[in-house]
């Protein structure tokens, strides 16, 4: 590769021996690689220099991972990859509804985790962007400023409640099948529908004025979902 079109990558960890192994390991696979840490030197950073994707330990002292990347969301679109020691659930569905792109349980192996980097640089290089701005059912999402209106007030939602609503108003009037939308938002090519089930509710409660009747975000029966203008 040439140096200067090397992807950048920001490991965030409080553990350095860790970290020098997985820069090691992306160094090798042809990234540059920059350190930070913890969380609040990690986040500076980050904001700083913008890289390509940031690795992100989720368990830090003072501003853990967790904190990181709800502001990083609040900023900017850059990949997150979480590092995480406990393999619980709520940890994993809490990062990920934060805006992390993927996550990796500790102890794992440095080239699953390039893999998975690699995986999620692919997939993020792919995909083009939304419309600066979108409309749909008294809905408005700045997707560059990442912000989202209902009748003038803002929505508070979560990163992934919001990447489901850019992609349901990017799309409108088409069926989205549930595995679809796994793939598309939460970048898994096989995992649980019922994460977009729930995720869907919540945005109802949200965005729509009866979310047990919606007019908007309908269900499409044997399907999944579609935007209704």
């Amino acid at each position: 590769m040439d140096s200067e079109a090397d992807p950048r990558v920001l490991v965030v960890d409080d553990d350095p021996a860790l970290a020098e192994v997985v820069a090691r390991y992306l160094r090798r696979d042809g990234y540059e690689v920059d350190y930070a840490a913890d969380g609040a030197t990690g986040l500076e950073r980050a904001l700083a220099t913008l890289p390509d994707l940031v690795v992100l330990d989720l368990m830090m002292p003072g501003m853990d991972g967790f904190e990181v990347c709800r502001r990083l969301r609040e900023a900017t679109a850059i990949p997150v990859v979480m590092l995480t020691a406990r393999g619980e659930e709520n940890d994993r569905i809490t990062g990920l509804d934060l805006g992390a792109d993927d996550y990796v349980t500790k102890p794992f192996s440095p080239g699953e985790l390039a893999a998975r980097v690699r995986a999620v640089l692919r997939r993020t290089a792919s995909q083009a962007p939304p419309a600066p701005v979108l409309h749909g059912g008294g809905v408005a999402v700045d997707t560059v400023a990442h912000r989202a209106s209902r009748g003038g007030a803002p929505l508070d939602l979560t990163a992934k409640e919001f990447d489901l609503l850019v992609c349901f108003l990017t799309s409108p009037g088409r069926a989205f099948r549930r595995e679809e939308l796994l793939e598309t938002v939460w970048g898994w090519s096989i995992g649980d529908t019922s994460t977009v089930t729930v995720h869907v509710r919540r945005l109802r409660e949200k965005i729509e004025d009866d979310a047990s009747a919606p007019r908007h975000l309908t269900t499409v029966r044997g399907v999944g979902y579609r935007w209704e203008p």
